[in-house]
């Protein structure tokens, strides 16, 4: 991945390392799960989808498959990184299927929604 760093942290208290350029992710869609500094941004969790995780996530009502071009979007593959909203991964793990979670580019504020413990237990190399 990208070896650019954000001023803001990751989960492990160094900088944030982006996410995907490819697809193109954040809620800003610059490839950060960054908050740039507003308030109220919560896709901050750098996953790995699976098509296990992208199946749980439309069957929820959040669809990140399918491509929707009016806005810009061609969709998550399995296998991709993207960055999640923290309460959607949260939900995830409570029914016991999270994603696999990149920490190096995942938002500190995840913190306060999830133990970091939860996150090591579902961690995916970043090298990967």
């Amino acid at each position: 991945m990208a070896s650019e760093i954000s001023p803001e942290k990751n989960v492990l208290g160094s900088e944030l390392l982006a996410c995907s350029y490819s697809p193109l992710t954040g809620y800003f869609r610059d490839g950060w799960c960054s908050t740039h500094g507003e308030g109220g941004v919560a896709h901050l969790v750098c996953i790995l989808a699976t098509k296990e995780f992208l199946e749980f996530s439309a069957e929820r009502g959040n669809d990140l498959s399918t491509p929707r071009p009016e806005m810009r979007f061609r969709g998550v593959k399995p296998g991709e990184r993207w960055c999640l909203h923290v309460l959607r991964w949260v939900e995830a793990w409570e029914a016991g299927s999270p994603p696999r979670v990149v920490l190096e580019s995942t938002h500190a504020n995840v913190l306060n929604y999830v133990p970091l413990a939860a996150l090591k237990r579902n961690a995916h190399d970043a090298d990967s």
